[in-house]
């Protein structure tokens, strides 16, 4: 049985955890709309002012009612790079502490399979409700039989992305994509995804501009 404590963030957000491997990890995307410093984060919801070179953050359809509570907030990389999203004593993960979780999982049998190699690891890790089904993509996939999903207890949602070119939303339900702290450049980071209809987590380069969701790790 996995051991889950809570930690709270400087609005009084209160997140389950869990440790996996020697890593501790949020089981919820961080919903935060202030620094740990106290100081707000720009909250913009207009679609041609989303396309900004500052931290920004966001709703998914800028509707906090529906989706705050339980996909989290969508945070641009400025925001992210600024090192003050976590609350204290946690952090954003950095590209590398993605690739630790990823290897313990697939060492100690995580994918879908039993298998300890290959990366076939994501049905581990998405949460058991809220993802698009289809029984025909195969048996490692997320969304095929979502109740063998999450042995990690990871719990991951498809939050979905805001777009930085026209501000849209979209991806909600089939898509999660979560930030690593680890820059490509000024304008690029790194960031892991998972699709419903895959069993693989995608690690790729996104621009900053774009609105992602964001786990935390404990320091």
């Amino acid at each position: 049985m996995k051991t889950i404590t809570t930690v709270t963030d400087i609005e009084g957000n209160v997140y389950n955890t869990v440790k996996i491997g020697s890593q501790v990890w949020m089981l919820e995307n961080l919903k935060t709309t202030h620094y740990n410093d106290g100081i707000a984060i720009p909250l913009v919801t207009d679609s041609t002012a989303w396309y900004k070179y500052t931290p920004a953050y966001c709703w998914y359809n800028n509707d906090a009612a529906t989706y705050k509570n339980k996909y989290g907030a969508l945070y641009n990389g400025y925001a992210v790079n600024t090192g003050k999203l976590a609350p204290t004593g946690w952090h954003v993960p950095t590209d590398a502490e993605w690739t630790t979780l990823e290897n313990y999982l697939i060492a100690n049998g995580y994918n879908y399979d039993g298998s300890t190699s290959g990366d076939k690891y994501a049905k581990s890790l998405a949460a058991t409700t809220d993802w698009a089904t289809d029984p025909y993509s195969g048996t490692g996939t997320i969304g095929n039989e979502l109740t063998k999903n999450n042995r990690s207890g990871f719990s991951a949602l498809p939050g979905g992305y805001r777009d930085y070119f026209d501000g849209s939303f979209s991806n909600v339900g089939i898509y999660g994509y979560w930030w690593s702290s680890t820059e490509d450049d000024t304008i690029y980071a790194w960031y892991r995804n998972m699709f419903y209809g895959l069993s693989d987590v995608g690690r790729l380069l996104s621009s900053k501009l774009n609105g992602l969701s964001v786990r935390c790790v404990k320091d």
